[in-house]
């Protein structure tokens, strides 16, 4: 069996280094692997099955970027729109210049409510603004909205999440519908993706992965208190890994988008190093004349990667409700393709 080395590979990962999530790989029509391995849930040792769902952190900003593209597919507004004219919010300290496309690519220069490369702890958000009141993309405006400006429009790419928030703000404003319930509709039904959602940390449906951090005793504890209570544009949906090839397959047979947006859409808008872009929500790595499309997510309690390999035809999903994990497989999988 050709692929039987990296079936082999992956299990032995799974079995090995405390993986707790789903693996789904699949390559053109054939199912080559699906797995799950550890626990939904630890204290009642409910274990992860390939059905289970998990957050994905920023995975999901690629449905924020397909849903921007959808208005403008529609025609309700354009990549070149300014912010200012999409939004009636007040950013007094913002350059008015600021566009969608630089939402869409990192490239704004907009303050950011939680900045990677600044803040280690997502906790740490939490001690002035409770968690557990975020649960609409309005409730972080006060988080960054009279922040100044932290670069030029358009100058460099510096990963965003504020930004995100700020388009998931104007799908609401064109659509007037929640956001999350504008991508359910639109997106979700549309691929297919029948158990995913934008779920609320207290009221989780039935067969989804609680996400766990591990600490300095080895012991886990649940990420309840280290994130926002509801996902929702820049990242925190809950998905499946059946769901994510769902949502591949059906973005690259231009049912979420026409073929001329699906295009634009996962193109390099934005060069972030050498053989690696940004297009809108979706990294593209080129580094060794492969195109690699991809999108991942880490949180507390959550890691996540899952991409398409157009050269080989191969989807692969990797959701974990560990704070680390998804990466090794991964790596697994580039470098059985690299042989």
């Amino acid at each position: 069996m050709q692929n039987k080395h990296l079936i082999e590979t992956i299990q032995e990962v799974i079995k090995n280094e405390n993986y707790s999530g789903t693996v789904f790989i699949k390559k053109g029509e054939e199912v080559i692997l699906e797995k799950a391995g550890g626990f939904a849930d630890k204290s009642e040792e409910r274990p992860n099955v390939i059905t289970t769902r998990f957050g994905i952190a920023s995975g999901c900003k690629i449905f924020t970027a397909a849903a921007i593209c959808q208005l403008v597919e529609k025609g309700l507004l354009g990549f070149e729109t300014k912010l200012k004219d999409c939004l009636d919010i007040s950013f007094a300290k913002w350059d008015e210049s600021v566009t969608i496309h630089q939402l869409l690519t990192h490239s704004s220069g907009i303050p950011d409510y939680f900045d990677e490369e600044v803040i280690e702890d997502f906790a740490e958000l939490w001690k002035e603004t409770p968690m557990y009141l975020l649960r609409g993309p309005s409730d972080f405006l006060p988080l960054f909205q009279n922040q100044p400006m932290k670069g030029e429009p358009g100058e460099s790419f510096h990963y965003n999440n504020a930004g995100y928030i700020l388009l998931g703000l104007v799908v609401e404003r064109l659509t007037g519908m929640t956001f999350s319930d504008y991508v359910t509709e639109s997106i979700f039904k549309t691929a297919g993706m029948l158990s995913s959602g934008y779920f609320s940390m207290d009221e989780l449906p039935q067969n989804t992965a609680l996400g766990y951090v591990e600490k300095s005793d080895g012991q886990y504890k649940t990420n309840f208190y280290s994130l926002p209570i509801k996902g929702g544009p820049d990242g925190c949906a809950y998905v499946t890994s059946q769901d994510m090839i769902s949502f591949w397959e059906a973005l690259f047979e231009n049912r979420i988008l026409d073929e001329k947006l699906t295009r634009v859409l996962v193109s390099p808008q934005i060069k972030v190093k050498e053989g690696v872009h940004y297009g809108y929500g979706v990294w593209i790595n080129n580094e060794k004349a492969v195109t690699k499309y991809h999108v991942m997510g880490y949180d507390p309690g959550v890691s996540f990667h899952c991409g398409y390999y157009p050269e080989t035809d191969m989807l692969f999903a990797i959701p974990c409700n560990h704070s680390s994990g998804a990466y090794s497989i991964m790596k697994k999988i580039d470098e059985y393709l690299e042989k």
